[in-house]
């Protein structure tokens, strides 16, 4: 089952559990990052830290309705019963609760501040469109060992596009998600199941290595990016083993007219901004100046973000004490 992209539905029954579910425990020590280009890039080096540039190890547990998520620094309680989130400061020992509702407006601020961003930095605005996608699974054969682990390797391409046209047509959206599989590992399946049932109640897609907020930002950026994360989520739990180690990778592509188009603006003005599905990232890969890491990628995709997955333990046995607020933390009104 693959684990870090948890797909987004309504409130429903999910928070309905069955006995089955309220005995689930399990702990992980996993390594996550995620690598943003343009603005969201270059705000997340310069504070981020170490973490944003080399990633973040991450222990996670389940026990019923809770999961503990913590790093070096921060943690956090999510409690479906509740419906809160205890956000841990390990440093200052103190902890802040945030309902559901309040999180939900959060990831809504977000949103509404990234679409506001893409607004103003586009001079025009392309209309809507009918988009459809393409879906593609393969095995490549290639095995390796991680983390102790006999894996073997899946990629899973999904493309968005204009309906009925070609993706150098009319440009379009592509995730790469390059999967390691271990044969399966039973335990891994309750984290799944608590994020599906914890974006369940959210009612959003969250990504792998980021933030709620920083997924909720991205999507609105980048439209269609939910209905491909969900496909994603939705495929992947349909294969025979465990990730151990994920590398997705998001990118755009804008059609060779746009290309075309981008190049005499440029030539002509310094700089002129086009419309469309790639157009803004159009804008990012005519202002690159450093040599391109991956020569013989396609000149019309720019990637969007980087997400890196590995799962580095699993225990099977979590205490009250794993998923609690750590003794002597107070509460920061």
């Amino acid at each position: 089952m693959k684990r870090g992209v948890a797909a987004g539905f309504i409130l429903g029954c999910g928070l309905c559990l069955s006995a089955a579910v309220l005995r689930a425990e399990v702990k992980t020590e996993e390594k996550n990052q995620l690598k943003m280009e343009g603005i969201m890039g270059r705000m997340m080096g310069m504070f981020g830290g170490k973490a944003a540039k080399e990633g973040a190890i991450s222990t996670v547990a389940v026990k019923g309705n809770r999961k503990l998520t913590t790093t070096d620094m921060a943690g956090e309680i999510v409690d479906l019963g509740e419906a809160r989130i205890y956000e841990l400061d390990l440093k200052k020992k103190n902890y802040k609760v945030v309902t559901f509702e309040e999180m939900r407006r959060r990831l809504q601020e977000a949103r509404e501040e990234a679409a506001k961003a893409v607004k103003e930095n586009s001079r025009e605005q392309s209309p809507q469109r009918q988009m459809e996608m393409d879906f593609s699974v393969n095995e490549t054969g290639q095995k390796r060992s991680i983390s102790g682990y006999d894996c073997r390797e899946m990629v899973m391409t999904i493309t968005m596009r204009e309906k009925g046209k070609t993706l150098e047509d009319a440009g379009g959206l592509v995730i790469t998600s390059r999967m390691w599989l271990a044969p399966t590992i039973p335990a891994t399946k309750e984290i799944f199941d608590f994020e599906m049932r914890y974006a369940q109640a959210m009612g959003l897609t969250f990504g792998p290595g980021g933030s709620a907020e920083q997924m909720a930002a991205a999507m609105a950026m980048y439209p269609g990016m939910q209905d491909m994360l969900k496909k994603m989520e939705a495929e992947s739990g349909k294969m025979d083993g465990t990730a151990i180690l994920t590398e997705m990778t998001m990118e755009s592509v804008i059609s060779q007219a746009q290309m075309s188009q981008q190049k005499q603006e440029s030539d002509s003005s310094g700089g002129a901004s086009i419309g469309g599905i790639g157009g803004m990232l159009g804008r990012r890969l005519s202002r690159k100046k450093e040599p391109d890491p991956d020569p013989d990628k396609p000149k019309n995709r720019s990637t969007i973000m980087t997400v890196t997955n590995e799962l580095l333990k699993v225990e099977t046995s979590v205490a009250d004490s794993d998923v609690a607020i750590p003794a002597g933390f107070k509460e920061k009104k």
